[in-house]
């Protein structure tokens, strides 16, 4: 039987079914959380090749299509090689990126690796340091130095305690050191594996795009098909945007953060270096959580060193959040400074370090699809959909009120 759609009761019974239907959903969501994530991260563990090509082939593009655009100037003078300029140019960007990482690997890990044996080896002298600043800080006041040696005791048995409750857990973190080698193996084993996928999706990109618009275009209606388009355009432009952005700002403050506390005479300076221009990434908070365990580090070495690195960070920070990153970045987001901070919050208590890198990006797909819908409604509605048009505007006083106050001030002149 063919129902009514124009109907008022059959039209407002589909609605109702249609809304509690998303309540549902949302319920058993919120209510299987837990699950719902450990699902998710079972199907981003068997697709982790795929993700990792797509990420690689889509940070290598700009250089593949930069290529591309050179090789079609020099070898199509007399007649068209699309294939041949393609396979080349996704030939330069696979080494490229290749370079990038040796690169940093060859010059990052021997410094890392010797300043983490460093602090090892230097242990006790780095505790011996902090003893004597700790006295020579509260030499003028004796009374402090007499109740900490009369307190120094009980710290000891309370380390000894500890050292022997921590004693039958070393077989525990020896599994879990294992585990998390093999997790590392396999991450490693996902992304080369993923370099391969990422030359098929630059080989081929047209066509993955097309398939997936003729698909799209085959299940929607053709002004939803639209609107999707273009939010997707804009979904891209903003997170390209954002990410290259973001690496070059980072790189352009790890390598002043080296340059400067080189100048400074500052310990570990690669290390720290590399601390900060990664946690850099992360907008607002990015400088301060690597300042956090470069402060602790420099504390243990050299403490007199700590408060100039401090201020070192702060002054960079605020050289990145005024000068070089509304520079580089400008609004490639489209998200306002309240929004990245709930982004940042968000990701970062849901998916940890990682949700804190993409939270601002995958938002701001988040943001533009709702801002696009917001404005379709208005639009539907025949109303603006100017956010200036809603802002809260004064009340005018009323004329009454006005001759009243005039007859108030006439009488008191």
């Amino acid at each position: 039987m063919k129902v009514n759609w124009n109907e008022k009761y059959n039209t407002v019974s589909v609605y109702t079914i249609i809304t509690f239907a998303v309540c549902l959903a949302m319920i058993c969501m919120i209510a299987k959380f837990a699950l719902i994530k450990a699902a998710l991260a079972k199907i981003f563990s068997v697709l982790s090749p795929v993700i990792w090509g797509f990420v690689i082939a889509y940070l290598l593009n700009p250089v593949m299509s930069g290529t591309e655009k050179l090789l079609k100037k020099l070898l199509e003078r007399k007649k068209p090689r699309p294939k041949l300029c393609r396979v080349l140019s996704t030939v330069v960007a696979i080494i490229f990126g290749v370079a990038v990482i040796c690169a940093l690997i060859a010059i990052i890990v021997p410094q890392v690796l010797d300043s983490i044996m460093n602090i090892f080896n230097n242990a006790q002298t780095y505790m011996n340091n902090i003893i004597k600043w700790v006295n020579s800080s509260l030499a003028a006041y004796p009374e402090i130095v007499t109740y900490v040696n009369g307190q120094l005791e009980d710290i000891k048995s309370a380390i000894l305690s500890a050292v022997n409750n921590l004693i039958p857990k070393v077989g525990d973190w020896a599994v879990k050191i294992k585990d998390g080698t093999v997790g590392l193996l396999m991450a490693v084993k996902d992304f080369l594996i993923g370099f391969i996928v990422a030359v098929y999706f630059l080989l081929d990109k047209e066509q993955f795009l097309a398939q997936c618009k003729k698909a799209i275009t085959a299940v929607f209606p053709q002004s939803f098909c639209k609107g999707v388009f273009n939010l997707a355009d804009k979904t891209n432009k903003s997170i390209t945007g954002f990410i290259s952005g973001k690496i070059l700002d980072s790189f352009i403050i790890g390598v002043l953060c080296f340059i400067i506390m080189t100048i400074m005479d500052l310990e570990y300076t690669v290390l720290i270096s590399v601390i900060v221009g990664v946690t850099n990434i992360i907008p607002f908070f990015g400088p301060f959580i690597g300042a956090v365990p470069s402060a602790l580090l420099l504390l243990l070495s050299a403490p007199q060193q700590t408060l100039p690195f401090i201020i070192l960070i702060v002054a960079l920070q605020q050289f990145d959040g005024n000068i070089l990153g509304p520079h580089i970045l400008g609004d490639s987001t489209g998200l306002p400074a309240f929004w990245v901070m709930f982004a940042i919050f968000i990701g970062g208590g849901l998916f940890g370090f990682g949700g804190m890198l993409l939270g601002v990006p995958l938002f701001a797909v988040v943001y533009t699809f709702a801002q696009e819908l917001v404005e379709y409604l208005l639009r539907r509605k025949g109303l603006s959909h100017d956010t200036a048009d809603y802002y809260p505007v004064p009340k005018p006083p009323e004329p009454k009120e006005e001759a009243k106050s005039f007859k108030l001030m006439k009488k008191k002149k």
